[in-house]
């Protein structure tokens, strides 16, 4: 049925995508049918080929099958952005195995948690994290252990210079390899390379793809086959413009992250194209990468595109082989946008996506029309409602604002082992993201904010994100978030964090007397505090909860005093 933002589509974009008859290990290989010697990795100057990278992925699914991992088996990839990552979650798929990508991040507890949770069997991980491995595997239901290093997939001779850089930077690279713990160099080098190939049911989960874990107990989202297939065809058929075989993606987004996972790796892969594998950002490492390496697509989070555009020195560096950014993961700036397209000439599509989604949902057309501040239109094959915040069964009005609600092929299975919670995220086939929203009249959605995040002030609905805008938008603001905190009159206040701009220097006053200028009184912040930095996860996200949880133990303190 047509809605009203299919008017919108540019030219190209089917209304829906047919499901995916392939699973994504599938398409890799169509892809090395294909483009044999196209490149399929590029990893500070090393490169694979597509041939390549499909050879190695039979070679370590062989091998996993041989350390007894079968069809439904949990294997743990906890890996950066580097070959192995790759390689190990499409031999996990190729074998009917259920990939648990892991941040490297993880502390001890967040481990065990997960991988017992999941019921992991094998754990794919780094020689540097191997000393927190070691702590936890024994408290796991953990049977074995592979091993890789930064090393094992870079070129002579970085290869051989590296072990020295790691010993400068007191990374471990020492591992008792053994009966189980194994070298993933030596299973790829040493395995038969021809893996069972059990017949995947696409309705099958492929993937625990975990979140929540910066609000709750992390869950274990379960996606299928299906889901990231499909995810990815409608990300393809968004951007029809895109040559298979020929671009090359700037990947610094995390695999181990759902956006990363798809957009960085998925989408890539499936197309035939070029990943430009970027291990951890540091922005001047960062911007002599794409100088060198000449991307022509980059998935970005906005605390990246902030550090871009806020970095003095940009102008030095030739960016201008981008040609595309997808922003996502967080709401991005207007100002930011703004200013950076401003600089390098390239066109930012800002998108919207949850895990529970695979995760993509919403994007800008590319041509069309675009409008700033929206996360765009419902992709094709998905459909979206506004409904009301108090009951979520009412539809909303054009214009008002409501629950953003999803359905579409790519919404997830559901929480593994977790019926209730699955129950409460999704009605009648209708995912309910939490997140507050309102949609025009031509289907394009603003998202306004987390329901979980909205401050109520004497009464009024306070949204953090109008205030962040106009906190972005002052010269000398470098970063910027806003937090409801108790206030004894009012129930809730508005206090802002604030990170100046290197070399500026600014006051409460000055913050205040910005935002009564833009903003309604009673959204006008009550408090500032100034600082270096603001928590975030790896792909930049603000941890307000964790602010919030800072302020509420002062109060604490302070009533305890």
């Amino acid at each position: 049925m047509e809605k009203t933002w299919h008017r919108f589509y540019d030219k190209g974009v089917p209304f829906e995508v047919d499901l995916p008859e392939d699973p994504l290990h599938r398409q890799l290989e169509k892809a090395a049918r294909d483009f044999p010697q196209v490149t399929a990795t590029e990893f500070v100057g090393a490169r694979l080929t597509y041939q390549q990278l499909a050879d190695r992925v039979r070679r370590f699914a062989a091998s996993l099958s041989e350390l007894g991992v079968k069809p439904g088996d949990r294997v743990a990839i906890m890996l950066p952005n580097c070959p192995q990552t790759i390689i190990s979650y499409y031999a996990v798929l190729t074998i009917g195995g259920v990939a648990v990508m892991t941040n490297p991040m993880y502390v001890e507890r967040e481990m065990i948690h997960q991988f017992n949770d999941a019921g992991v069997k094998v754990l794919v991980g780094l020689d540097h994290l191997f000393p927190r491995i070691a702590k936890v595997w024994k408290q796991t239901k953990v049977e074995q252990l592979v091993i890789t290093s930064i090393r094992d997939y870079l070129s002579f001779p970085l290869n051989l210079l590296y072990p020295l850089k790691a010993k400068k930077q007191n990374l471990n690279m020492k591992v008792p390899y053994s009966d189980t713990i194994h070298s993933f160099k030596d299973l790829v080098k040493n395995s038969p390379g021809n893996p069972p190939r059990p017949e995947v049911d696409m309705a099958e989960v492929a993937l625990l793809q975990y979140t929540g874990g910066t609000t709750g107990v992390a869950k274990g989202v379960m996606l299928t086959h299906s889901n990231l297939a499909v995810n990815v065809a409608q990300i393809a058929t968004w951007l029809p413009d895109i040559r298979r075989g020929h671009e090359r993606f700037l990947c610094v987004v995390p695999i181990f992250h759902v956006l990363g996972m798809t957009a960085v790796m998925n989408w890539p892969i499936c197309m035939g194209c070029t990943m430009i594998l970027v291990p951890r950002f540091e922005i001047r490492d960062f911007l002599k990468t794409i100088a060198k390496t000449r991307p022509t697509i980059a998935i970005l989070v906005p605390t990246i595109l902030t550090a871009m555009v806020n970095y003095p020195e940009i102008s030095k560096y030739d960016i201008s082989s981008i040609n595309y950014v997808v922003s996502g993961s967080a709401p991005l700036p207007i100002e930011i946008m703004n200013r950076f397209e401003e600089i390098t000439g390239s066109v930012i599509l800002e998108g919207y996506g949850l895990t529970e989604s695979s995760p993509v949902t919403h994007v800008n057309p590319v041509k069309s029309r675009r409008k700033a501040g929206s996360i765009g239109i419902a992709i094709p094959s998905t459909d979206v409602r506004i409904l009301d915040l108090e009951t979520g069964t009412k539809e909303e009005q054009i214009g008002q604002t409501g629950e953003l609600v999803i359905k579409g092929p790519q919404v997830m299975k559901g929480y593994w082992n977790m019926p209730e919670e699955t129950g409460q995220t999704i009605k009648d086939g209708w995912l309910y993201t939490g997140d507050i929203a309102h949609m025009d009249e031509d289907g394009f959605v603003f998202i306004v904010d987390r329901k979980k995040d909205m401050i109520i002030a004497g009464g009024f609905n306070i949204y953090p994100r109008d205030i962040d805008e106009v906190l972005y938008e002052h010269p000398k603001i470098a970063d910027a978030v806003t937090i409801g905190v108790p206030d004894e009159y009012r129930g809730e206040t508005v206090k802002v964090f604030v990170v100046a701009k290197p070399g500026e220097t600014l006051t409460e006053e000055e913050v205040i007397a910005h935002c009564k200028e833009k903003l309604a009184a009673y959204k006008v912040p009550r408090q500032v505090e100034f600082r270096d930095e603001l928590p975030k996860t790896m792909v930049g996200k603000v941890l307000r909860k964790e602010l919030r949880a800072e302020e509420l133990r002062k109060l604490k303190i302070k009533k305890e005093d």
